[in-house]
């Protein structure tokens, strides 16, 4: 995009400029690197002018790697905390990875928000085609959902979860859409779920990878630990779904769900459009005076 060019082009002279003759690719608080444009909190000031547009953000962390390393650490942190308040503070409460940290990174988990990874074939959930990532109009993310996709000796642990985002794909059986979906476990590393994988000895896949922050995967359908009541709740197509959870807590996976023909499909409002600009995300459900809600919408 000529804007994304021209914005990207502009920071790296500005950067090139305040960062002439240096080398260093680390990061030190209040050294001389620390200066100009790269100052975290003229970088915190500006975006957030910007209403924490992930768009932007992205944009920036391109330009070098010591902006993508303010990014990672600060901004997409920012960015999380701005759109989805309550679910951040969920999900890191009484966590390990210490203040201002999130197991896996909070690009990944800002991805996540965001961006639905699509879909491939696997061992027990075959696909006729490869279905592309893309961006969401519309997410909605729920522990009581979340919940769903837990055995019952699990149900302790903490778990968002996405409603899908629906597909009609090419070479899928008539009266099918692809349903995609993701989420994210509070504190992995101590839940009930890891546990259980390890204690059951489930290998890790080969092939698959987490689309969100790169690492190897679980499949819950090889480990046995997909409950019925996730098909329930997504309302899956003869209950035919698969899902993985990475090393780090995410989760993604697909399913086949029934198709509804509805108006929206012409109006290009229903949830899971992609779109190509990020300027209107907001989260809608956590502005409500409803502390008993525990659903998280994000739109854009």
């Amino acid at each position: 995009m000529p804007l994304c060019s021209g914005l990207s082009g502009r920071l790296k002279r500005e950067m090139d400029t305040n960062d002439e003759g240096s080398r260093c690719s680390g990061w030190r608080r209040g050294s001389e690197e620390n200066k100009g444009i790269m100052d975290e909190r003229i970088l915190v000031l500006v975006f957030g002018r910007l209403n924490w547009d992930p768009h932007v953000v992205c944009i920036a962390a391109c330009v070098n790697r010591r902006l993508r390393a303010v990014a990672n650490r600060v901004l997409w942190r920012e960015v999380c905390t701005f759109r989805a308040p309550r679910m951040v503070e969920a999900l890191t409460l009484g966590t390990p990875a210490g203040p201002g940290r999130f197991w896996g990174g909070w690009a990944a988990l800002a991805k996540l928000l965001f961006y639905c990874c699509g879909g491939g074939s696997s061992r027990f959930f075959p696909i006729p085609t490869l279905l592309p990532g893309h961006f969401l109009r519309v997410s909605r993310f729920s522990k009581t959902a979340g919940r769903s996709f837990l055995v019952r000796r699990c149900w302790d642990d903490l778990l968002y979860v996405s409603d899908p985002c629906e597909h009609d794909l090419e070479g899928a059986a008539e009266g099918e859409d692809l349903g995609c979906y993701r989420g994210v476990f509070r504190a992995f590393i101590r839940s009930k779920t890891r546990a259980r994988l390890l204690r059951g000895q489930a290998e890790l896949e080969q092939i698959v990878r987490c689309p969100y922050c790169g690492a190897r995967v679980w499949s819950m359908t090889a480990a046995r630990l997909v409950p019925t009541s996730a098909a329930r709740r997504l309302g899956s197509f003869r209950g035919k779904l698969e899902y993985f959870v990475c090393v780090n807590g995410h989760l993604h996976g697909n399913c086949w769900l029934a198709h509804l023909s509805t108006d929206e499909d012409d109006s290009g409002e229903a949830s899971g459009n992609e779109v190509d600009g990020f300027a209107g995300f907001h989260v809608a459900g956590e502005s409500e005076d409803n502390e008993d809600d525990d659903d998280t919408h994000i739109t854009c």
